[in-house]
């Protein structure tokens, strides 16, 4: 189940560093254009929405809602041994929609619109993988 996915440890670059060194204190960062207002993720040097290079980090509530999700039944590699899991869309209180998986959950118990709050899967590298679980 999906309390057994792996937490492989993501690529770190210098735009990306701020958020994954947050992951290890258990904190989900997004980022603010101070020029337009758009809230993002995934984190980039310039606001996806106007292009500006002023963005402000700052803390995110940790909570969400299933925007959209498959369950993966079978798959080879690293997973393969993880299945049922369950890749999902979360859409964040502040906006931004998040790549993720959803986790402690009985995949057929799942429906969009459904309530969730991130956990953090530690890498063993120093960072953590931000996963969410229904509330």
């Amino acid at each position: 189940m999906s309390e057994d996915l792996p937490a492989p440890a993501p690529p770190v670059n210098p735009e990306t560093e701020r958020f994954w060194d947050a992951t290890a204190d258990g904190t989900l960062l997004l980022e603010r254009c101070e020029a337009c207002g758009t809230t993002f993720h995934y984190p980039r040097a310039r606001c996806p929405e106007c292009g500006a290079p002023d963005t402000q980090w700052f803390e995110a509530s940790g909570r969400g809602t299933v925007y959209s999700y498959t369950v993966t039944r079978q798959t080879g590699g690293d997973y393969a041994d993880a299945t049922p899991f369950v890749l999902a869309y979360v859409e964040l209180e502040e906006g931004p929609r998040m790549m993720t998986n959803l986790v402690d959950c009985d995949p057929d118990d799942l429906a969009v619109g459904r309530s969730v709050s991130v956990v953090f899967h530690d890498t063993g590298e120093g960072n953590a993988l931000p996963r969410f679980t229904p509330d």
